[in-house]
């Protein structure tokens, strides 16, 4: 059989061309991409077979890109790749659709045998992720995980998560190809909903959750 053909998404170039020296003649590159714009398009163009996925990306995340080429390429399968074993995060990509989810720190063999499994149509975890969907498909896990993070949009969640990780409100607009009013407004409404008085407090609130 040939090698999976494999996209890869994340924000982060160098993390990119690490996973492609890394994979080497495993699998065939299709192509990367660092935001959701550009992941929709180049996955809808090259037709992977399975799709390297970061959870969190500027422009939507990677819900946003699940949901996009779900129709456009049906036959592509998603595998979640992150730095966040947060249960909200892993249920959240699982309901969408990703046929796996497991962390950076899986090794490189294990990667490999993850990416042809997922192709084969196995669900893939990692060991302590896989009771996270077991619980939440049983019905076992709270709903929603989290009440106050469930207040806020999916943009409002990025614009969290990047201002917890103290990026400026100019920074954020370019990442999120929105205007710095815009942002302004975002992180007015995430104060407001948590009820939270000032940065400080935001990423304190963040951290807590391992939302970083």
């Amino acid at each position: 059989m040939s090698p999976p053909r494999v996209f890869v998404v994340d924000d982060h170039a160098l993390f990119r061309a690490g996973v492609r020296a890394e994979l080497g003649s495993s699998v065939t590159i299709a192509g990367d991409a660092g935001d959701v714009e550009t992941a929709i398009g180049g996955i809808v163009a090259t037709r992977p077979e399975v799709v390297l996925l970061d959870v969190h990306l500027p422009g939507g995340g990677g819900l946003a890109v699940i949901e996009a080429v779900r129709t456009a390429a049906p036959d592509t399968r998603f595998l979640a790749l992150s730095v966040s074993d947060a249960a909200e995060d892993v249920i959240g990509l699982i309901r969408a659709g990703a046929r796996g989810y497991v962390t950076k720190t899986i090794t490189r063999d294990e990667l490999v045998d993850a990416i042809s499994r997922v192709r084969s149509g196995d669900a893939v975890f990692s060991p302590r992720l896989a009771g996270f969907v077991l619980d939440a498909f049983a019905g076992d896990l709270p709903t929603p995980i989290d009440p106050e993070l469930d207040q806020l949009t999916p943009r409002e969640r990025e614009v969290l998560r990047l201002i917890a990780r103290g990026y400026t409100y100019k920074e954020m607009a370019s990442r999120l190809h929105l205007s710095v009013k815009t942002v302004e407004t975002h992180v007015s409404a995430v104060l407001r909903k948590l009820q939270l008085s000032n940065r400080h407090e935001l990423t304190t609130w963040a951290a807590d959750r391992r939302l970083l």
